[in-house]
């Protein structure tokens, strides 16, 4: 069987890996360099304590305050386009506690298995920078940290149980924390993986295994018998396939269109800014909950990510909104005082759906295209799961439970 993959994210290449291993024949698309999208900038967590669901009780209400804020953690920019105006009406139908709660479970069976598949990918072979500091998830108000609270019934259904610490005892877990931050909740199974080296090693690792790999390859046009999608049209020429894997992240909902089976798959701008060296030594990872920021330690460097932006595709940078960043890390730590090492600042589109759910599985009428996107802040997280998901799927022709509530079907349904 001949698979062409159409995207060489995080998701795309770990679906090629699996499909490889399957013993399929596959080809892997993409219109950029192989992990340069979303999958460059993210905040670099394998973050099993931040599953939620973007979409969640009083978002909308409170992006709505923040709509003049531009520097705000969550910002919706205003446009009265058909389809922004549909997609944000949708997600505010989800927006409700039992949505929330559902999607939370739901993600974490998904993930279930993340931390002994990427301990499989390392035995395989393939190479990848790789931390296991769990996650320190800092407070500064008791309401966001009860907030948080409402919902670890869920995460200890799953084994995931949180220290909780308050006052000196944050600083106590993490020095460089200041006392601004009274409440946490230490996850210690988090781990951290540097999204570069990730896909630099599913690159290496898929080319082993003797998979085709097509970089600055955008697809011009799906060739078609009917329902049944023969191949694409590059500007290398054609490249014929048994089956299609749509996995560009937020560019997929586009190329559905183009099939006929649109989802409703839109950009969530973020945020990353690197410092090297780093300006503080942290014992774990963070994230600074009021802010919505993520303070990821790396070999030889740190990470800041945040930010949330509903708008176009446009990947532009917007100087406030990299500052408010900045500014979140100068007002937690001890010592941050416009540190050195500053890198380019860094903005990318994550794929995001109304009901905050990534999209996995056959596309509707279409008998040999199949979806892997949609995975919101979640790509490194959900990677694994998706390779194993999408290749049994296309392999054996059979859906797992666990993807059930994930499939293309609850978008495509007439």
């Amino acid at each position: 069987m001949r698979i062409i993959v159409v995207g060489a994210g995080a998701v795309g290449l770990a679906s090629a890996y699996r499909l490889a291993k399957s013993g399929c024949e596959v080809v892997v698309l993409d219109a950029r360099r192989a992990g340069s999208a979303a999958s460059h900038g993210n905040a670099a967590k394998i973050a099993l304590a931040e599953s939620g669901p973007v979409p969640a009780p009083g978002v909308i209400l409170q992006g709505l305050k923040w709509m003049l804020k531009p520097d705000s953690p969550l910002y919706v920019k205003p446009s009265l386009a058909p389809d922004f105006l549909k997609f944000m009406l949708s997600m505010a139908r989800h927006c409700t506690e039992r949505d929330f709660r559902a999607g939370l479970e739901t993600t974490l069976r998904l993930a279930e298995g993340t931390m002994d598949l990427l301990d499989d990918w390392g035995r395989d072979g393939i190479s990848f920078e790789m931390h296991k500091a769990g996650v320190l998830l800092a407070f500064e108000t008791r309401e966001r940290y009860e907030e948080q609270c409402a919902s670890l019934d869920i995460f200890e259904r799953f084994g995931m149980v949180p220290e909780h610490l308050h006052g000196d005892e944050v600083r106590e877990k993490e020095p460089a924390l200041n006392d601004r931050n009274q409440h946490g909740l230490f996850f210690p199974d988090d781990r951290q993986v540097e999204p570069d080296s990730l896909t630099a090693g599913l690159l290496k690792r898929c080319q082993e295994l003797g998979v085709e790999i097509h970089e600055h390859t955008p697809v011009r046009r799906f060739l078609r018998q009917g329902d049944t999608v023969t191949g694409v049209l590059t500007d290398k020429g054609e490249i014929t396939g048994d089956t299609l894997l749509l996995a560009a992240g937020v560019w997929t909902g586009r190329m559905s269109r183009e099939l006929g089976v649109p989802l409703p798959i839109r950009p969530g701008k973020g945020y990353s800014v690197d410092y090297s060296p780093a300006p503080v030594q942290l014992r774990t990872s963070l994230t600074l909950e009021d802010a919505r920021v993520a303070v990821t330690p790396l070999d030889g460097f740190l990470r800041l990510a945040g930010t949330m932006e509903f708008g176009g595709l446009e990947e532009n940078i917007n100087p406030r909104r990299v500052a408010a960043i900045k500014q979140a890390a100068a007002d937690a730590f001890t010592g941050w005082d416009n540190p050195p090492g500053e890198a380019k600042p860094w903005a990318g589109m994550r794929p995001m759906t109304p009901d905050g759910l990534p999209i996995i599985g056959r596309l509707g009428p279409l008998p040999n295209v199949y979806v892997a996107s949609g995975h919101g802040m979640l790509g490194l997280t959900l990677a694994p799961a998706t390779a194993e998901i999408i290749t049994e799927s296309i392999t054996q022709q059979r859906v797992p439970a666990v993807a059930e509530p994930i499939s293309p079907l609850r978008f495509t349904r007439r």
